[in-house]
This record gives structure tokens, sequence and C-alpha cells, in this order.
């Protein structure tokens, strides 16, 4: 988990896969390729749940396939490749952030799980690109993060992104949210996802199902903020994400 959240996860694959495989001097192309593949797969078995990662190393091999360059060139055009998912992945979280924005009034009291931020991400994040873009229109956002156990990640890493941009953060252990909904003191959630079935059935860090079923009963508006890359067209259902 030194490389958490699933935008970031498939752009350190693509980066990773560049820096497993310096060419060796004079490698025929095919077996370069070989290389490539057998390190793209090492890396893939890293993390299974996030599809971002084998997403990415998908892309990277097609290129790598498609390419007819010799070693040297090729290794410096997949370089090029794990560029421009990073760059993409930056521009997806803006937009993120300006279609979120429009569910956010102002003052409003915003739920939230796991880290999903600029910390998981290329860009600003992906759930709190909304809050993120909210606080810069002067809607002054407030924001409930679950402490997400078990590594915490919403109390060591969300609260601490939060107060370093000056938005306003308490931290809920996580078995609290439900109380405080019912106190009508959350108005929206919003969370990431690790990977989204072709039937939207969404797979994210541990406690966020039972965030849903509160916020259901509640009847609170529960979104799940996620890029393009998370969606997993070849994933039938939920039930079939290891």
């Amino acid at each position: 988990l030194a490389v958490r959240g699933a935008p970031a996860i498939g752009i350190a694959g693509a980066m990773g896969l560049v820096a497993a495989t310096p060419p060796a001097p004079g490698i025929p192309r095919g077996r370069y390729l070989e290389a490539l593949r057998a390190a793209a797969e090492e890396i893939r078995r890293t993390r299974p749940t996030a599809v971002n990662l084998p997403w990415a190393l998908a892309r990277m091999i097609r290129v790598a396939e498609a390419e007819p360059l010799d070693p040297p060139a090729l290794h410096a055009r997949l370089r090029e490749e794990a560029t421009a998912i990073l760059e993409e992945d930056r521009r997806m979280c803006a937009q993120i952030g300006a279609h979120g924005v429009t569910l956010i009034r102002e003052g409003a009291r915003i739920a939230t799980h796991c880290n999903t931020g600029a910390l998981a991400t290329g860009g600003i994040g992906t759930a709190l690109a909304p809050v993120y873009r909210a606080a810069e229109l002067g809607l002054r956002p407030e924001v409930f993060a679950d402490e997400t156990r078990p590594l915490l990640q919403g109390s060591r890493l969300t609260a601490w992104e939060l107060t370093e941009a000056g938005i306003p953060v308490t931290i809920l252990p996580d078995s609290a949210a439900a109380s405080l909904m019912r106190e009508k003191g959350i108005d929206l959630v919003i969370v990431g996802a690790d990977r989204i079935a072709a039937n939207g059935d969404v797979a994210n860090k541990v406690g966020t199902y039972a965030l849903a079923i509160a916020a259901r009963h509640h009847g609170v508006p529960f979104y799940v903020a996620a890029p393009s890359s998370t969606v997993d067209p070849d994933t039938a259902t939920g039930a079939d994400i290891h």
C-alpha cells in the first residue's frame, strides 16, 4: 500500500513497467516484448481489486505490440504513454470536480470514506475533487471523513489533505456515520471506487457498503465518483470482482 488509490495504482503500474524494463543492449524486439509481458504480469498480480492497474498495463502492452520500433525507441515510446496516462488522469479528476460540484450546495456537510484526493490520483482526486472545487467557488463545504479501519486512510490521509487545503474536516469513527445521518448531520455522501462492474456494482474500501446502507436508510444521497478507467466492462457484476 505504498501506492494506494485506484487511479494512482494504474499510473504507478504504467510507470513501473517502464522502470522495470530498460532494454539490454542488442536485445531482439521479440525478446524485449516477452520481457515486457512478463513484467506487466508480475506488476498486475500485486493488486487484483483495482481495475486501473490491469487497464493501464494492457494499454502499455498494446502500444508496445503496435509500434514497429526497436527496443530503445520502444522504451522511450512507453515512457511517453505512461506520462500520457498521468496527464489524462489529471484531466479526468478536473472533470469529476466540475461535474460533482453541481451536487454540492453552500455549506454542505459531506461524508466520505477512505482517501480519494490528490494523494490517491494523478490530479486533485475523485470523490474529493468536487469538494476542492466547491471550496474554490466559496461554497464552504464541510467534510466528515470516516477513519477507515484498519489502515486509517481517512484519519491519516484524508483529514491531513483537507486540513492542508483549509477545508473543515471532522474524523468519524467508522461506526458513527449512521448516527450522524440520523441526526440530519450529513447532506450527501461521495466515495471513490476500486472497480465498477458492467452492471454498475461498485467495489471500494471495506466499510463503504455499511455507509451506503446507512445513507439509503436515512435518505441521504450517495454518490460514487470515479474516472472511466475504473469502469470494467469485462466484469459482469460485483460478485465477480476478486
